[in-house]
């Protein structure tokens, strides 16, 4: 539940495509040299970087960046734990999208051999 909380006490993200690191940083609650720092320490977040190295981060980075926040700040994972934490999901992700590709073509291998059956 506390989780839920700290994120409902953030601010919506508005439906812009980029969004500078002084955005980010009010909408995640999260001063601008951690959000440098996080980028260091998790290879997840990859802002766009554009001309003088300006930062622009895009709707996925700033959910990433609050998913960070929440597993730091509200749950008391260290850096390494979030880290740890954040990779074995998309590992998960990746796995059950896999499972889901390998299901829709027996579906459809099935489908076909109906149809050569005939």
């Amino acid at each position: 539940m506390q989780d839920q909380t700290a994120t409902s006490d953030l601010p919506v993200i508005p439906g812009k495509r980029y969004f500078t690191i002084g955005e980010v940083s009010l909408l995640c609650a999260v001063k601008p040299h951690v959000l440098r720092y996080w980028e260091q320490e998790f290879p997840q977040l990859s802002p766009v970087k554009r001309r003088g190295n300006r930062r622009y981060y895009q709707r996925q980075d700033v959910l990433m960046i609050r998913q960070i926040r929440a597993l730091l700040y509200d749950q008391g994972f260290t850096i390494t734990g979030a880290r740890q934490r954040l990779s074995g999901a998309e590992q998960k992700e990746d796995k059950s999208q896999s499972k889901q590709l390998v299901k829709q073509m027996i579906a459809e291998l099935e489908d076909l051999l109906k149809v050569i059956k005939q």
